[in-house]
């Protein structure tokens, strides 16, 4: 019998919904610690839904890509499986974050998400998701309309990741026809970036600072309307390659670099045998490779990608996107949940 693969040309079609629901479950299930100053448990919240979720759903997934190293919260780490595993099921390496952005989550604060990518591996390749030994990433994000006008030029190099950034600034004012004035960059407000947040001022464009959301803030300037035309920092390795799978399918590119913490992390990357590629700019499609990627995420509280989940007494509304790679499609997803006659899967408690 042909694998479920050949059977069927985007089998990830099929499932794609399960995979908001997860998203959606954490999100809503999230949401009651907002403002409570508890982020972990608002972590294991989200963990726990996901997880059941996963329980009622006929695949093989293995985490390639988890959480809750970096901060030691209860999360879904890397090599874990989900799904029920049952023979002849597909297989998916997942790369998720359950909350990305569990301070904001604790104060009560924006820009927060729940979010996943799927992605089922091409054949002859080693993995569709790559997993970065470094603890942060350099970043610089971009829309689909820096992306398209620099794969026509290809010898341009409009956009360097190591430029000055009033040269990406100004490159992206050429690219997209604006006064540098009006464009607008995104930072992660965090003491490393001082300099950089100098450096932006000084060109005159304007600047916009999260506490928290590294996934979303990438994404952004690929989002349409989101009002964000350059994404740049230092943040997490993880969420770099979530965010890839993202791009990839909504068109935009990001530039990414490994970014040692200290001499020790260098030395210990060098010694796992990723030496050669501590220099190496990826690209998207370096992080998320292959055309049979999803990626979903649902809002918890409002971000510049997506409004957050809404209560109105039994009711929840949450607020979703859903991706294709393949298709480049992008569906915005508004779902209303009866939590009086709804059970939310959890692992915990077994409940399907």
């Amino acid at each position: 019998m042909k694998p479920l693969t050949d059977q069927y040309d985007g089998i990830e079609r099929l499932l794609e919904f399960d995979f908001v629901r997860a998203c959606e479950n954490a999100a809503y299930t999230a949401y009651h610690w907002l403002g409570r100053g508890e982020k972990e448990l608002a972590d294991a919240a989200a963990c726990d839904a996901i997880r059941g979720m996963f329980d009622n759903m006929d695949i093989c997934a293995e985490v390639v890509i988890g959480e809750g190293i970096k901060d030691n919260a209860p999360g879904i780490f890397k090599g874990e499986q989900l799904g029920t595993w049952l023979p002849g099921t597909i297989r998916f390496e997942i790369a998720l974050d359950p909350i990305d952005g569990t301070t904001n989550i604790a104060k009560g604060a924006p820009n927060s998400i729940a979010c996943i990518a799927a992605a089922i591996p091409q054949e002859h390749t080693k993995s569709a998701l790559k997993d970065i030994p470094s603890f942060y990433m350099k970043k610089l994000a971009y829309g689909p309309e820096v992306t398209r006008y620099m794969l026509r030029n290809a010898g341009a190099n409009a956009l360097m990741l190591n430029a000055p950034i009033a040269a990406n600034i100004e490159a992206v004012a050429s690219i997209l026809k604006k006064n540098v004035r009006d464009i607008v960059v995104l930072v992660m407000d965090r003491p490393r970036h001082d300099g950089l947040v100098k450096e932006i001022r000084a060109t005159g464009a304007a600047l916009r600072m999260i506490s928290d959301g590294d996934i979303a803030g990438a994404i952004a300037p690929s989002i349409p309307d989101s009002g964000i035309d350059l994404f740049t920092g230092i943040g997490g390795s993880p969420e770099a390659v979530l965010a890839s799978a993202a791009l990839k399918s909504l068109g935009g590119d990001m530039q990414s670099q490994m970014w040692p913490r200290d001499e020790a992390e260098r030395q210990q990357i060098i010694a796992d045998g990723y030496g050669e590629e501590l220099g190496k700019i990826f690209r998207a499609d370096d992080l998320a490779s292959g055309p049979n990627i999803i990626f979903c995420a649902t809002g918890i509280t409002d971000s510049p990608m997506i409004r957050g989940c809404r209560v109105a007494g039994t009711r929840v509304i949450t607020h979703s996107i859903l991706m294709r790679a393949k298709t480049q499609s992008l569906r915005y997803i508004e779902t209303h949940h009866e939590l009086s006659t709804k059970k939310i899967p959890l692992r915990s408690t077994n409940r399907a």
